[in-house]
Order: structure tokens, then C-alpha cells, then sequence
């Protein structure tokens, strides 16, 4: 997966990296602490943030870059505004959450965990989202769906689209 370009870093950006990274000078397996502080701040690793911690603190980006691709808590792209959460559980996969998801990759033009290109929406699947009596369901940000068609999902981020929920 190539990892997306970015805007370069302003002064206050760099700034707060520089405190987050003062936090482990001289430390030793301190890369989940390091990159989950990162991430916290920025909402995501942006590339630039993650290329300068290391060369502070003397370790090889690539050591970085390769826990932060192996945990799947960390995002080296920003979420969309709106985070769907599609589940993909038993109960959903046996009322059609497969053919939902279909749908919303081919509406919205991403593959599971990535962002539609103007920022809006970020999809995701999820093992479950423990509301089995409403499969097939999908959240948007905090707000759960259920009972959903294919047709009713694309409905439900068309609503979102507009401005409401």
C-alpha cells in the first residue's frame, strides 16, 4: 500500500512532534508509545511525522513504519469526516452485510479501509458491532443503522452527504 503524499509540516506541527519525541529520547522499545502519542495528536502517522521521530531518536524509519503496519490501531492516512462502520459479524453476514458492502465500495469508490477522495466518508469493517437484532447494521460516527438493504445504506450515507444524519 503506498503511503499518501502529504502537506508539509507547519511550524506548530513540527512543534508539537518535537515535544511528543522529547518524551522518549534515550528509550528503548518505546515505538508503540511513540507512534500511539503521534497518532493522538495528528489523527493519524502522517509520513513526515513518523521519517523525523526516527531519525531524532537514531532508529530506522523502517522499524517504525513496520509496527505501525503490523498494529492495526494505527492509521497512516486520516479518517474521513464520517467513520461507517459496516459489520461484517454472523448475524450480519447471514442477512447480507456482504452485498451491503459491495455496494458501498462501488458507491462511494474505496476499498474497505480507505477514504472517499474528498475527505467525507471512511469504510470500514468491523467483526461486530453487538446490535445482532438489528442485522444487517452499519454505524456512522456514533449513530447505528439496522434492518439495512443495500439500497437503505447508500440512503443512510446520502443523508450524511446532505449535511444531517
Amino acid at each position: 500500500m503506498p503511503i499518501p503524499m502529504t502537506k508539509p509540516p507547519s511550524p506548530a506541527e513540527k512543534a508539537a512532534l518535537a515535544s511528543i519525541v522529547s518524551k522518549y529520547a534515550n528509550g528503548h522499545g518505546v515505538a508503540i508509545p511513540l507512534l500511539a502519542d503521534i497518532q493522538r495528536e495528528f489523527g493519524y502517522l502522517p509520513p513526515w511525522a513518523v521519517d523525523e521521530a526516527a531519525r531524532r531518536l537514531d532508529v530506522p524509519a523502517a522499524e517504525l513504519f513496520g509496527v505501525a503496519t503490523f498494529y492495526s490501531m494505527f492509521r497512516l492516512k486520516p479518517l474521513g469526516r464520517h467513520v461507517i462502520r459496516l459489520c461484517r459479524g454472523t448475524a450480519c453476514h447471514v442477512q447480507g452485510s456482504l452485498r451491503i458492502a459491495e455496494e458501498l465500495q462501488r458507491r462511494l469508490g474505496v476499498a474497505e479501509g480507505d477514504t472517499t477522495e474528498d475527505g467525507l466518508f471512511t469504510l470500514q469493517f468491523v467483526a461486530c458491532l453487538g446490535c445482532c437484532s438489528l442485522a444487517p447494521v452499519m454505524m456512522v460516527d456514533s449513530d447505528v443503522h439496522g434492518r439495512l438493504t443495500p439500497d437503505k445504506a447508500v440512503k443512510v450515507l446520502n443523508g450524511y452527504r446532505e449535511g444531517g444524519s
